[in-house]
């Protein structure tokens, strides 16, 4: 049997990947901030949907990455981890769906986020959030020709492929026996 030297053993471990999915999650998050904050890009309420879905990524994987699991718990997080890697990348193709619908097509701009959570019950807002509507078509913001969801979109997959390999993966399990 071979040994494995410490950074490929370190690399292999679910705990260094769930810490990685992690710091992935802030810098998105991070990144969010800063096109809010700095570049002025007001977000709409899919957009907000989609970082509440990457903050429940990052907050598994950092309980993951505390608590070192084993084998079952581990499957657990790997579970929750698909799933709300899941639930985000839904979010993000609804989100790029609208803003490639036909000018005419798309919903009139609703009331606000904060307007919807004040008068109507939970279940009504994500109902209406995620029909869309005009400022979730609006196109602000690109980078190589895609759109800020077409990112998330991206990122939700290679969360989920992550969290999968860092709580599922029997290599990564053997390493903490």
């Amino acid at each position: 049997m071979r040994r494995r030297g410490c950074a490929e053993s370190t690399l292999n471990s679910g705990r260094a990947l769930n810490g990685i999915g992690l710091l992935i999650c802030l810098g998105l998050l991070g990144y969010a901030w800063f096109a809010q904050t700095v570049l002025g890009l007001e977000p709409c309420p899919l957009c907000i949907f989609q970082r509440v879905g990457v903050a429940a990524c990052g907050l598994l994987f950092l309980l993951a990455t505390v608590q070192n699991p084993g084998r079952v718990a581990g499957r657990v997080y790997g579970v929750l981890l698909l799933l709300a890697a899941a639930l985000t990348l839904g979010v993000a193709a609804r989100h790029l769906w609208i803003q490639h619908l036909p000018e005419g097509a798309v919903p009139a701009c609703g009331a606000s986020l904060n307007y919807m959570l004040e008068v109507f019950p939970l279940t009504d807002v994500i109902r209406k959030v995620l029909t869309g509507s005009g400022e979730c078509a609006r196109v602000t913001w690109r980078f190589l020709a895609l759109s800020m969801p077409g990112w998330v979109l991206i990122a939700a997959v290679g969360l989920g492929a992550l969290g999968a390999v860092a709580n599922f993966s029997r290599r990564s399990r053997q390493q903490l026996a």
